[in-house]
Parts: structure tokens; C-alpha cells; sequence
């Protein structure tokens, strides 16, 4: 929980010990609760593994101080990387597909961080391989490759998790997540399964994303407006592990755009889309679990709201569902 009682050093000493907030829609007796990440100094759950992924960078000697970081990101990661590359005395600059929001664009532009697009038609594969090229190019420069670099989910097993587990008095019945990289579902689940071995694990995806591939399904790709989470192409998403996981949820875009005007109507969360996927899978786990239809090791279930509907406004996400722009 957000616990910053003394004076800070840096935004760095903000990042985590974000809140655990209940979410009322959820049935009383298998309570489900959020982890509010726009707390982070850069709005975002991908603050945790800008710093931590940086950090641990520099002390191996992946990067030299004065060095740059080169990432493909979607937005988040990059406003992540950019915070703490600019307390860590590194460069950074950022490979984004043009569809993804143009809010995060900016704030990484502000936070002094180069960004440079690829056509939106070849997808994150592309934006992978220009980052590649572009740290090639460049004397002392990494990418960090949050798709794959084991890092991204130690950042959550080393945070996230324990911050979980501690705030419920270990009471965790299940984690439910949206996978883009799947880092936080992998972190924290292997953190919570090692204090509860029983403990749920369910990932989150958009209806038209191809998760389903790892459990042997063929999924009918489609295009899908949920930012952050889902994939096109499975073979990028190298940190998941699907032996790890109970169930995936896959969520229709249009339930999702609804959900995301309940939670700020109802409940008061102004958050995106990746939030509310993960609030209808977790609400409905909770459902099951209240019904007896699933038993669970502790009282609740715990899901993450990345981000907040700040960064999305200018793509309609309060506007009808035809208005949305993904």
C-alpha cells in the first residue's frame, strides 16, 4: 500500500507500494481488490520495471552510464524506462507501432526520450527488429526486450507480489492479469505460489489475440481495441509460461468499453482498458469461486489496473463503443 510517510530523494523512491483498492461490482464473499499503478510517478505499472530492469542494466554492465537505452514499447514502457533513464544518467529512445496513443507519445518526448514509429500494419515484430538496428548503430546502447527479458517479471516477483501478499495478510485466492508481455502475471504468481502453492492464476486477453496458442487452441486472430495486453504473434511473447497458469479469460472489446465507463460511473476509477478486461475476468472468477464452482486457497482475488484513462481520452474511451478508437 502507499506508504511514503517521509521525504523523498528522487521520483525513483515512488515507484511501488502503489494501493490495493476493493472493487465493489465483485460478490462480498470473494472480495476482489486492484492494484492502482497510476500511483507511480509515470502513471504506470510499467514504472516498476523501467527502474528495476535498469537498475539491474547498469550493475551487470549491460549499459555504461551515459550510455542508451533502445526499446520497442507501446507507450507505458517507455514513459518507465524514460523516468528512471533520466535519474540514471542514460539516454533513451523508443521504436512505438503509429496506432498507440499519442498522450504516451508525448510524455516520453517530454521526459527527454527520442521516439521514432513504424508503420502500424507490421506490428510489434516490426518495432522489435528496428530497436535491434537501432542499438546496433549506436556506440553502448541495450535493448532491454521486455518481451523476453527475464527481468520484466523479477521486477514483479521482487514488488508487486510481496506488496500483494503483505497488504492481504497472505489471503490471495487468486491472480488475475492481462498478458501483454505476461511479465506482472508471471512475477507475481510465482512469488504468490511460493507462499501458496494452490493459488489461481488467470491471464487476460482481448477476444481476436492468440494466448490461446500455447495451450494448443488455433484462435482466430482478430483485431481488437484493448491496449496493452493481447498478442498478434505469440512467438514474441517469450516470458510467458503457460504451465504456470489455470486459465486464460478472453474479453470482447464492447464488454471491456463498457466496463471501463462502470468503474469510473460506479466506482470512481478512471482507468483504461487493459484495467477493465482485468476487472470483468477477476469479477468473474470471484463469481465462480462464490458459487462453488472453484475452490480457492485464500478469500480474495487480487487483479492490476495498469494505467489510467488519461492517456486514452483522445481515443474516445467515454464515447459510444463505435467512437472508441483501439
Amino acid at each position: 500500500m502507499t506508504s511514503h510517510a517521509e521525504p523523498l530523494d528522487s521520483v525513483m523512491g515512488a515507484v511501488g507500494r502503489t494501493p490495493l483498492v476493493r472493487v465493489h461490482a465483485a460478490p462480498d464473499a470473494v472480495p476482489v481488490y486492484a492494484k492502482l499503478e497510476s500511483f507511480n510517478p509515470g502513471a504506470s505499472v510499467k514504472d516498476r520495471i523501467g527502474l528495476y530492469m535498469l537498475e539491474r542494466m547498469l550493475e551487470r554492465g549491460d549499459v555504461g552510464e551515459g550510455g542508451t537505452v533502445v526499446e520497442p514499447t507501446a507507450g507505458n514502457t517507455g514513459i518507465g524506462f524514460a523516468v528512471a533513464a533520466g535519474q540514471l544518467g542514460l539516454d533513451a529512445v523508443f521504436v512505438v507501432p503509429e496506432r498507440f496513443s499519442v498522450e504516451k507519445q508525448q510524455l516520453m518526448r517530454a521526459l527527454g526520450a527520442e521516439v521514432i514509429n513504424t508503420p502500424t500494419d507490421e506490428g510489434m515484430g516490426r518495432a522489435i527488429e528496428r530497436a535491434q538496428e537501432l542499438a546496433e548503430e549506436l556506440d553502448d546502447a541495450v535493448v532491454p526486450q521486455q518481451f523476453r527479458n527475464p527481468l520484466n517479471s523479477e521486477a514483479h516477483y521482487e514488488t508487486t507480489g510481496p506488496e500483494v501478499y503483505e497488504a492481504l495478510d497472505g489471503e490471495v485466492g487468486a491472480v488475475v492479469a492481462g498478458c501483454g508481455t505476461a511479465g506482472t502475471l508471471m512475477g507475481v504468481a510465482r512469488y504468490l505460489r511460493e507462499q501458496e502453492p494452490d493459488v489461481h492464476v488467470a491471464a487476460v486477453e482481448p477476444e481476436g489475440s492468440m494466448y490461446s496458442a500455447f495451450f494448443g487452441g488455433d484462435p482466430e486472430e482478430g483485431d481488437y481495441k484493448t491496449e496493452g495486453i493481447g498478442t498478434h504473434d505469440p512467438a514474441t511473447n517469450e516470458l510467458f509460461e503457460p504451465e504456470q497458469v489455470d486459465e486464460l479469460v478472453s474479453i470482447p472489446d464492447r464488454e471491456t468499453h463498457a466496463e471501463m465507463q462502470r468503474l469510473a460511473a460506479e466506482e470512481g476509477h478512471l482507468v483504461a482498458s487493459s484495467s477493465a478486461a482485468n476487472s470483468l475476468a477477476a469479477r468473474r472468477v470471484a463469481e465462480r469461486a462464490a458459487a462453488g464452482q472453484l475452490d480457492l486457497p485464500g478469500d480474495a482475488v487480487v487483479t492490476v489496473f495498469p494505467d489510467s484513462s488519461e492517456r486514452y481520452l483522445s481515443k474516445g474511451v467515454y464515447g459510444s463503443f463505435a467512437a472508441w478508437e483501439g
